[in-house]
């Protein structure tokens, strides 16, 4: 649910997308608000901070949000044929002697 600003922007872009009949599926969509709200450069860094993130001084529950948070930035890292790659990511940000 859109409100205020990004309801605005929405029955515009809507609009926009929907000229030559074409459908807005939720791809789509996704990729225009993303595009608006959430730009390429931002995302990267994002991408960068999860890439580099390790648990320093915080407990294990504050790294794992901050792991889950950040790990959505990184699409690859998700699919379930890398579950592994994100179980070793996970490990290896952990402070020595955790696991």
């Amino acid at each position: 649910m859109l409100a205020e600003e990004a309801e605005y922007w929405w029955t515009n872009a809507k609009g926009r997308l929907e000229t030559g009949g074409e459908v807005v599926t939720w791809a789509r969509f996704k990729t225009e608000f993303l595009k608006k709200y959430f730009p390429e450069d931002l995302r990267t860094r994002k991408e960068v901070e999860f890439l580099n993130l390790k648990q320093g001084s915080s407990s294990v529950v504050e790294y794992a949000a901050t792991f889950e948070e950040l790990s959505r930035f990184c699409p690859y890292i998700n699919d379930e044929d890398d579950m592994v790659s994100k179980c070793v990511k996970f490990e290896s940000g952990l402070r020595p002697g955790i696991y």
